[in-house]
């Protein structure tokens, strides 16, 4: 039986965030504002795990390699998916 003298916590918990899609924004911005093709270069990384198609401006390149680049890919995937399905 509960003791109801004593108060309950409820806690919701946050929606997680989503790393990969973060990087991948912060990475697309700092390359198209130093004025490469961000989707060449990403593809480039991704393909080949060469950090030099990434600038280092604004950190682009070490944020990047934060993340694993299969859950790059599966987070470009999703989207590309998802948009083709809504």
């Amino acid at each position: 039986m509960p003791k109801i003298n004593h108060t309950q916590f409820f806690k919701v918990d946050k929606e997680p965030v989503n790393e990969a899609k973060e990087v991948l924004t912060t990475v697309y911005k700092a390359l198209s504002k130093k004025g490469y093709n961000p989707i060449n270069q990403i593809v480039g990384y991704i393909l080949s795990g060469d950090p030099t198609y990434i600038t280092s401006y604004n950190n682009a390149r070490s944020v990047i390699m934060k993340i694993e680049r299969d859950e790059l890919l599966e987070e470009l995937l999703k989207n590309y998916i998802d948009d083709k399905l809504n």
